[in-house]
């Protein structure tokens, strides 16, 4: 047999640890044989593919990226898109191909499996831990673990200068980073996608933290919006999937806090550096662990379906179930965070 294999969207620390996962058992216990295919989905789209062995994935679990690079290319969008991946997947004589990727590149995935016949696996991935199939994502933990840090350091640097620090965190529609990290670095406001904020609220934390004489940290995930207005962006553009180009909104946050209050505020935005770099522990682990799993269930014939996580054990689940709805915060964990606010 002859296997696939892809990794799409932003790319996310761990997909080095699936990759590997998935040649190396399947070379070694199976005697399959492998292809990458470049930059995502526009890698089948254009037949542009790369050979992974042994020799290729090896030294690669504890960098950062993709050896196989990514994209956001929507084949769905393309003139004939889904045609001429079949086509291409016929040349190259792929047998089953695995999708390593978040909603997006999971949602193309259950098209092509579910309307198409395509003969696909899918892993997921984002670090945003938005999928609801899934306890956990990989990337997750290395991004909360690097925006925590960054709210530790600031911590320092808020209180020499007495002054409002507002970090921004990646979160389009979840804010599981921004209320881990939020929480885990002692912030003293946590703003998320899921509840719109107020303001003024915000504004009566801030000013109660300085009069206990330390300086605010407020931790604001990049999909948050005000109680009364829509989401704060710099940039109105879309990418191939129809999403804007998030950032802004820490910014803007900073301003209206340092004219309510007259408390000098400044922003920091973590954003690209959240997802780069070497992964942590838990996602080697985890990654790896669907690379496995993943590989599995080519061999079994499971195609359409989802590797991902619950509790310990890793499961399959039907690609259309995990792309069908995102996983959000809970209002009553927001609730259950918001004793530390102010």
């Amino acid at each position: 047999m002859r296997v696939g294999v892809l990794t799409g969207g932003g790319d996310c620390p761990g997909l080095n640890a699936v990759i590997r996962g998935i040649v190396r058992k399947g070379v070694q216990e199976y005697g399959y044989d492998f292809v990458g295919f470049r930059d995502g989905w526009r890698g089948p789209l254009e037949g542009d593919t790369v050979r992974l062995d042994i020799s290729a994935v090896r030294g690669i679990l504890p960098r950062g990226g993709t050896i196989l690079g990514s994209s956001r290319t929507n084949p769905l969008k393309q003139e004939n898109g889904i045609r001429r991946i079949k086509d291409n997947l016929a040349k190259e004589e792929v047998d089953a191909l695995v999708a390593i990727g978040g909603e997006d590149t999971l949602g193309v995935a259950a098209r092509l499996a579910d309307e198409y016949g395509v003969q696909v696996v899918g892993v997921p991935k984002t670090i945003d831990n938005d999928l609801s199939a899934t306890d956990y994502t990989f990337g997750f933990d290395t991004a909360v673990n690097i925006a925590t840090e960054a709210i530790d350091r600031l911590h320092t640097t808020a209180e020499s200068h007495m002054r409002v620090l507002v970090v921004e965190v990646m979160g389009r529609h979840a804010g599981w980073i921004a209320i881990h990290s939020g929480l885990a670095g002692g912030a003293n406001v946590i703003l998320i996608p899921e509840q719109r904020f107020d303001v003024d609220q915000v504004c009566a934390w801030v000013t109660s933290r300085f009069k206990a004489s330390y300086a605010p940290i407020v931790v604001v995930a990049e999909g948050a919006m005000p109680k009364d207005g829509d989401m704060v962006l710099k940039d109105r553009s879309l990418d191939s999937f129809g999403h804007v180009r998030l950032s802004g909104v820490g910014e803007w946050l900073a301003k209206e806090i340092e004219g309510r209050t007259g408390k000098e505020a400044r922003t920091t935005v973590l954003g690209h550096v959240q997802r780069g770099g070497t992964p942590s522990a838990f996602d080697r682990w985890l990654a790896t662990r669907f690379g496995l799993h993943a590989i599995e269930a080519v061999r079994d014939g499971d195609f359409g379906k989802m590797v991902a996580l619950r509790g310990t054990d890793i499961v399959r689940v039907p690609l259309s179930e995990a792309t069908a709805k995102l996983k959000t915060v809970d209002p009553k964990l927001y609730e259950e965070v918001g004793v530390f606010f102010g």
